[in-house]
């Protein structure tokens, strides 16, 4: 069993950063990858970013590429989401995931992640 847990969110004007944090505890393996999602009311989860644990490059949407990172604490167990240049249509519902043995095809596949977090409100408002 894996537990997530985020923080880090909040309410940001546009054209601020915010870093959001998700950290994993149970058993907790090298073949694990780890991604964000975000989520609007009345819309689909949309992926956002995601690495493979045992190192590589992220990917990333194209909505959110070259504003965002997806650095990592390994021997903390810890991801986080460095979100600059926000704009009003990054608000949602930020959820970290985390899955085991996924290929590289499936990382933005939110339905090949098994774990997810509780989420964390990212509101981006003048």
């Amino acid at each position: 069993q894996v537990r997530l847990v985020e923080s880090g969110g909040g309410l940001v004007q546009p054209g601020g950063s915010l870093r959001l944090s998700c950290t994993a505890s149970g058993h907790t393996y090298n073949s694990f990858a780890m991604a964000w999602f975000r989520q609007v009311p009345g819309k689909e989860r949309e992926f956002v970013a995601a690495m493979k644990w045992s190192g590589g490059t992220p990917v990333y949407a194209d909505s959110v590429k070259g504003r965002f990172t997806m650095p990592r604490d390994k021997p903390n167990n810890t991801v986080f989401l460095q979100m600059n240049s926000l704009k009003p249509e990054d608000t949602a519902v930020y959820y970290c995931a985390a899955g085991m043995g996924l290929i590289t095809s499936s990382l933005r596949n939110g339905a090949a992640y098994g774990y997810y977090g509780q989420g964390t409100q990212v509101t981006v408002s003048s």
